[in-house]
């Protein structure tokens, strides 16, 4: 199988997924195997949300959407011309994945496969319902993939190469039971904002999607605003109050009530709006319904202090302020290039 096959078959994937990148699914004509997986594939997104609480239709949706998007003939090829791929030896390489959001390691496995290697999954219990199904569309779309994925819920044996993502504590673990394999190990990391006060309504309202989207579960996601001092944050609960209804969904009515009950119980300043609390905090990680901040007074010294915590962010989202920063509300939108952790993760799988 060549690589214009490989491309070819993601491609059809794409095409199949977007019948279902709207909440009102529409069955379109030509799309190939459609009358074998429609309707397992809608059944998969009803079992993933029961399964799931934090899997709504929405943001299952928005994920689907967003893959739509990128499994692309254009996409995938542009994605892939900077490579070669001639001299791949084809090698098993496992995948530990998170469950935090739908299909969140997606982008390994599309990585693994398209770079020509098989793979071997082991996926979260939280998000278990939507790739297998995904994998075996993939089968018949192209037979070739046939034998190239396996999904396993035991102890992984016989692979050359691992792809792990967990948090802090489970990386050292990763790191010490993976220590003789090619790997790459990923930890907890962040994102942040950095607001300056000139932003408009639009950019605030955008920030939101950055923020709301996924309940804030995603590393991807918003969770620590650098503003200068004195900042009125008036115009920034104007603006993200469109996603006040987010508050009539029980676990996240519940993490915001507990939030806010530790919060009011150990006297810590904080400002909210009913369904969104932000407290100064020199932390990234914040936890659900929370957003933390902290003052800057000088944008030097502030990009000094984020390159020193590079190992910590993801992403920076802002306007001018850093050559590596994401537009307002782009977080979750990435492209087939924009890497986890800044790891190219083909350039490791055509290495090992």
């Amino acid at each position: 199988m060549d690589l214009q096959q490989r491309i070819n078959a993601f491609s059809k994937l794409g095409t199949f997924l977007s019948q279902f990148s709207s909440e009102d699914f529409q069955k379109q004509d030509g799309v190939e195997h459609n009358d074998l997986f429609f309707d397992g594939f809608k059944h998969q997104l009803k079992l993933a949300q029961e399964h799931n609480g934090w899997f709504t239709k929405s943001n299952i949706v928005f994920a689907l959407n967003g893959w739509s998007k990128q499994l692309t003939k254009n996409q995938l090829s542009k994605w892939t011309s900077h490579y070669s791929f001639d001299d791949v030896n084809s090698l098993k390489v496992a995948i530990i994945m998170a469950g935090n959001i739908p299909l969140v390691g997606f982008h390994d496995f599309l990585a693994v496969l398209i770079s020509g290697h098989n793979v071997l999954v082991k996926q979260s219990t939280n998000d278990k319902q939507l790739l297998p199904f995904l994998a075996k569309y993939l089968e018949y779309v192209e037979p070739e993939f046939k034998g190239k994925i396996n999904f396993t819920e035991e102890k992984l044996n016989g692979f050359d190469a691992v792809i792990a993502t967990g948090s802090n504590n489970t990386a050292r673990y990763f790191e010490y039971y993976f220590k003789d394999k090619p790997s790459i190990i990923r930890k907890n990391r962040n994102s942040i904002a950095v607001l300056t006060g000139n932003e408009t309504k639009e950019d605030l309202e955008n920030l939101s999607e950055d923020i709301f989207r996924y309940y804030g579960l995603g590393c991807r996601n918003v969770s620590k605003l650098f503003v200068p001092e004195n900042y009125n944050f008036d115009s920034f609960f104007k603006a993200i109050y469109k996603w006040h209804p987010i508050i009539n969904e029980a676990k996240y009515a519940n993490n915001y009530d507990y939030n806010k009950a530790v919060y009011l119980m150990s006297e810590f300043n904080m400002l909210e709006n009913g369904f969104l609390m932000i407290k100064e905090d020199k932390s990234f990680a914040s936890p659900i319904a929370t957003v933390f901040y902290e003052y800057y007074n000088n944008k030097q010294a502030l990009k000094e202090t984020l390159n020193a915590e590079n190992q910590n962010i993801q992403c920076i989202v802002s306007n001018s302020f850093s050559s590596k920063e994401i537009k307002f509300g782009n977080t979750q939108k990435p492209e087939l290039w924009d890497y986890a952790d800044n790891v190219d993760t083909i350039s490791f799988l055509l290495k090992i």
